[in-house]
């Protein structure tokens, strides 16, 4: 099996359903109230681990409540847990709206995910006994980009979730093997809201780069040879958030098992379309059974 480690957060995500989100200085009135385990690197985790990859998270959890359950969770879903520190102090959370179109906003708290700021005894092991090793931007860009140079010094591949967008250090993107934002990412990293001339432009810093387009799918660039473009398939969104990271998650599976791009791209947008037709992040995510099950090349 694949060998996927995460570097990233665990956040606890408190969701409110509501018809409509509300504007600025308007109050409206929501129709759930949910609490459910998320976070980007716990979210690709779980992901990972139930498209089929053997899993282990690095990161940080609080000694509360939500701590507790945002373990187990990762647990239950088959993810190894013995490099995700417990301290003191609340753990990460993530307030939520999502309205009736599965469009979302979110706004962050790091809480112990703050403390991850560098790599401690173990995990370079860890890291340097994967096939893969996923990290986003919900943690300290040290830890991060720790974590890259770490993977790329024992030739372990290196997967960057642009997410939240922010500037990134020319040197870790020097260790990044494969860039995946979203289109508004890709257009904050690069000035261009076209998604091919924003890929084109994160060549000059990455050597390939996939930039996912929700419901019109995804493309692929690289140095050496032409852009490929896979659509996902139509389905009806009832909640989008977690969609991006199921897509990763699954990508990364698909690239450990050493599939071509083009279908690798397809089957992980098939664990997407599957992931936004449920609610919440962590709790859509499909396993593997249900993407071969829904999968057509």
């Amino acid at each position: 099996m694949t060998h996927i480690a995460v570097l990233g957060s665990t956040n606890m995500d408190l969701v409110t359903y509501v018809d409509k989100a509300p504007r600025r200085g308007e109050t409206v009135t929501g129709r759930e109230f949910r609490t459910i385990p998320g976070g980007k690197g716990a979210n690709q985790a779980i992901a990972a681990a139930r498209a089929g990859a053997t899993v282990s998270m690095i990161g940080a959890v609080g000694n509360d409540g939500f701590g507790t359950r945002l373990r187990s969770t990762l647990e239950h879903s088959g993810v190894t847990t013995d490099h995700l520190r417990t301290l003191d102090g609340p753990s990460g959370t993530a307030h939520i709206v999502v309205d009736d179109a599965g469009g979302n906003a979110i706004v962050v708290i790091p809480g112990a995910n703050g403390a991850v700021d560098h790599l401690v005894p173990g995990d370079e092991g860890l890291i340097a006994s994967a096939d893969a090793l996923l990290l986003q931007l919900e943690t300290p860009l040290s830890a991060v980009l720790a974590g890259a140079q770490t993977a790329r010094a024992h030739g372990v591949r290196t997967i960057l979730t642009p997410a939240p967008a922010r500037p990134l250090p020319p040197e870790l993107l020097a260790a990044t093997d494969l860039l995946v934002p979203n289109e508004h990412e890709a257009a904050t990293l690069t000035g261009h809201s076209d998604p091919f001339a924003a890929g084109a432009a994160l060549l000059d810093r990455v050597p390939r780069v996939v930039i996912t387009l929700g419901a019109a799918g995804s493309v692929y660039l690289t140095r050496d040879a032409e852009p490929l473009a896979v659509p996902a398939p139509h389905v009806t969104a009832v909640d989008s958030t977690g969609a991006g990271d199921t897509f990763v998650g699954a990508l990364a599976v698909a690239l450990g098992e050493e599939r071509p791009m083009r279908e690798a791209m397809a089957w992980a947008a098939t664990a997407a379309a599957l992931s936004v037709q449920r609610e919440g992040a962590s709790a859509s995510m499909p396993y593997r059974s249900e993407i071969e099950a829904r999968y057509t090349s």
